[in-house]
């Protein structure tokens, strides 16, 4: 590591691989051992957690007091120490003989965060032989030339990191998704211009049915492009079709959805981060019905995690991918992201969300009557109804008729009548034949 790959992992921020301490402390053997019994990573000595470098040097007594203690973990850790700048760099290799403890205990790296182990978790993480990770597997498809500038740039904006004139040669291997000239899964799965190029099963699929059952399709959608896009696209996709009320706060009128937006994008996010991309022919799910919506990921629980555990021990299958989504603040720490679902259902008075998994891992979450939203009162209810009644009835005595015209006959604003007539094709009452001009419409009994 040299000085330009520390100042890199300075911007980046503190994650997966890379943990920042203002000074030396003789507890930094929890760090060591958490890394060692992770996927490794950089202990960096001078730097505080907001990234300000502050300066440590690194003296012959230093060295000794470091080595020292990383040979007294058990089993004896080997660390690799540098004076980078003001900075001094530990780097911890990933360790071969799991798990390592220290003093104090056994420790892992969850995201950003140093965390203790408990026996429990000791034997469902390491009771089975480790084997490498899809996401950690190198493509062997994939070449520097394939990877999108673009999709950097888009991540760097995510993420708050302030890097310029950055090479994806440089800038990949400091996110742990391509090592030794070669770029892993995991890179593919972010940085791809042509993801599904490399990894076929890669795509999310979005669908809303009219009614309760897989019957009648008013809206699909295919996402076959980078994680951060399906993010993105799936949850404009939720902003879409569900119910949206408002509520005053303050002195502000701010508009609400039926199910917490909160919860949406850890569904989401969870089912991106959790998914088993190493099934092929599979695909991830979301689907919205009239009473609930539900999101599917291909892979049940991940190994060593038993369901009496669920919800209680983080295991995750994609570890990089966690990281990356951490970095750009889509995910907590620590987890938890189950319980605030269930927090946030529960504060909004819905019923908690249903969780089912086998082969794949669904989360079901129950949509509430649209006369219970927050500012939806069944008068303003009515009165949307009256109007559909109305542009409907337009329409069937003139097919061709637009919606000037039927702002003008019926006296709603422009705007109102457009809502609606957006709203019929929505929910696949009305469709639209031909180009805006020259089309008509067709009423879907």
């Amino acid at each position: 590591m040299n000085l330009d790959a520390i100042n890199m992992l300075v911007q980046e921020g503190e994650g997966l691989t890379v943990e920042f301490k203002e000074r030396f402390t003789p507890r930094i053997d929890e760090d060591i051992v958490a890394f060692a019994n992770t996927k490794g990573g950089s202990i960096l000595l001078g730097v505080k957690d907001d990234r300000t470098i502050t300066g440590e040097r690194l003296t012959n007594d230093l060295k000794a007091r470091i080595n020292s203690i990383a040979r007294n973990c058990s089993p004896p850790i080997q660390v690799k120490l540098k004076q980078l700048g003001d900075i001094v760099s530990i780097e911890v290799p990933q360790g071969e003989e799991k798990p390592y403890s220290c003093k104090s205990g056994y420790f892992r790296r969850l995201d950003g965060t140093t965390q203790k182990m408990t026996n429990h978790e000791l034997r469902l993480m390491f009771q089975e032989g480790e084997t490498t990770p899809f996401e950690e597997r190198i493509n062997k498809g994939i070449t520097w030339g394939d990877i999108s500038k673009q999709k950097i740039k888009d991540f760097l904006k995510e993420a708050d990191i302030s890097l310029k004139r950055i090479s994806p040669e440089d800038f990949l291997p400091s996110l742990n998704v391509a090592r030794e000239g070669h770029i892993t899964n995991a890179g593919v799965l972010f940085f791809a211009e042509n993801v599904r190029r490399f990894v076929l099963q890669a795509q999310m699929t979005l669908i809303a049915f009219k009614g309760r059952e897989k019957v009648h399709i008013f809206d699909r959608q295919d996402v076959q492009d980078d994680l951060l896009t399906q993010f993105h696209t799936a949850v404009f996709f939720f902003k879409k079709h569900l119910n949206r009320g408002s509520v005053i706060r303050g002195l502000n009128r701010e508009d609400v959805y039926e199910i917490p937006l909160e919860v949406i994008r850890e569904a989401v996010v969870n089912s991106i981060v959790h998914r088993d991309y190493s099934i092929r022919g599979t695909s991830l799910m979301v689907e919205i019905y009239d009473d609930r919506v539900e999101i599917t990921n291909p892979g049940g629980l991940p190994r060593g995690l038993h369901e009496k555990d669920f919800g209680r021990i983080s295991v995750r299958r994609n570890e990089i991918i966690a990281d990356l989504f951490y970095r750009m603040d889509k995910v907590e720490r620590a987890g938890t992201g189950i319980q605030r679902m269930k927090d946030s259902m529960a504060a909004a008075g819905l019923p908690l969300p249903e969780i089912k998994y086998d082969t794949f891992f669904t989360i079901t979450l129950r949509r509430p009557p649209k006369e219970e939203m927050p500012g939806s009162e069944k008068g303003s209810v009515k009165s949307s109804v009256k109007s559909s009644v109305k542009i409907l009835e337009a329409i069937k005595a003139n097919k061709n008729v637009s919606a000037k015209e039927i702002s003008q006959a019926l006296g709603i604003s422009l705007r109102a009548v457009e809502k609606q007539l957006s709203k019929l094709k929505g929910s696949g009452h009305l469709r639209r034949i031909g180009p805006a001009r020259g089309g008509y419409w067709e009423i879907v009994e």
